[in-house]
C-alpha cells in the first residue's frame, strides 16, 4: 500500500502536459513557420511543433528570415519526420526534438549557427546536451550565421525587448498610437514568437512587418487564411 501511495504521489507531481505528451510520434511535415516551429500531420491530425532545446532568431530579428528559410530546406512539405515529444506547452504546441532520417534537425540548426542552445530548457535533451553545447561552441568560433554578428542579441532577450542598438529592427506600423515599450504584456497568445496586440482594432498583414509566424487558434486577426498554422505567408 505504501509503495502504491508513493507512486501515486510521484505521478501527481508530474506536469499534466508531460503526461499528455507521447514519447515518440511519426508524422509528415505540413509547413514550417519561423526557425523553430512547424506544422506536422500526426495520425491524421495537424499539430504545431516547437523544436525542443533550441531557440532561433525571431522573424523580425537579424538572422530570423535565414533561420526560417533553412528550416524549410531541412523539412520540405510531406517530409516524413520522427518526434521525440517532451511536453505540450502553454500555447498547446508540441515541444519535441525532430528527426529526419535519424538525424536531429534541432541539433543541425545549432551546428549551422541558425539557432542557439536554449539553456533554460536544455534538460529536455539531457542525453545529448553536451552535443548541443559543443555544436554551439564550434558555430560561435567559426562565426556561422547568427554568430557572424558583432553583438548578437539572444532570441529570448530580443523578445523581452533588450534589443540594444547594434541590430536595427523593422518598425511595426500599428494603426493606433504606439504603446510604450514596457507594455509587452499586450501581446496575443495566438501569435507566440511575435508581439501583436489582440485588438481592437482588427489588423491585416499589411499593417504589420512580421511574416511567416506561428498562429494558434483562435486567430483574432485572421492572419492564417489557409489554416496551416502560419500567418502572413506572403
Amino acid at each position: 500500500m505504501n509503495r502504491f501511495l508513493a507512486l501515486a504521489a510521484a505521478i501527481a507531481l508530474i506536469s499534466p502536459s508531460r503526461l499528455l505528451a507521447q514519447t515518440n510520434q511519426t508524422g509528415t511535415v505540413i509547413s514550417t513557420g519561423d526557425g523553430d516551429t512547424l506544422r506536422v500531420q500526426v495520425n491524421g491530425k495537424p499539430i504545431t511543433v516547437r523544436l525542443a532545446c533550441i531557440d532561433a532568431p525571431e522573424a523580425n530579428q537579424a538572422g530570423g528570415k535565414e533561420a526560417a528559410t533553412r528550416l524549410s530546406q531541412f523539412l520540405s512539405k510531406n517530409q516524413s519526420v520522427q518526434l521525440r515529444v517532451v511536453e505540450i506547452d502553454r500555447y498547446r504546441r508540441t515541444v519535441a526534438e525532430v528527426f529526419k532520417n535519424g538525424q536531429s534537425v534541432d541539433l543541425q540548426m545549432v551546428q549551422e549557427g541558425r539557432a542557439v542552445v536554449y539553456r533554460q530548457y536544455l534538460s529536455d535533451c539531457a542525453a545529448t546536451k553536451d552535443r548541443y553545447l559543443q555544436a554551439e561552441t564550434k558555430a560561435k568560433q567559426r562565426k556561422l550565421a547568427f554568430w557572424s554578428q558583432a553583438n548578437p542579441i539572444m532570441p529570448w532577450d530580443f523578445r523581452a525587448g533588450k534589443r540594444g542598438t547594434s541590430t536595427p529592427v523593422p518598425a511595426i506600423n500599428w494603426p493606433t498610437t504606439p504603446q510604450p515599450a514596457a507594455q509587452t504584456s499586450n501581446c496575443s497568445p495566438a501569435y507566440p514568437g511575435v508581439c501583436i496586440p489582440p485588438g481592437p482594432p482588427d489588423l491585416d498583414c499589411g499593417n504589420i512587418s512580421e511574416r511567416r509566424f506561428t498562429v494558434i487558434a483562435p486567430d483574432p486577426h485572421r492572419f492564417d487564411g489557409d489554416k496551416d498554422g502560419v500567418g502572413c505567408e506572403s
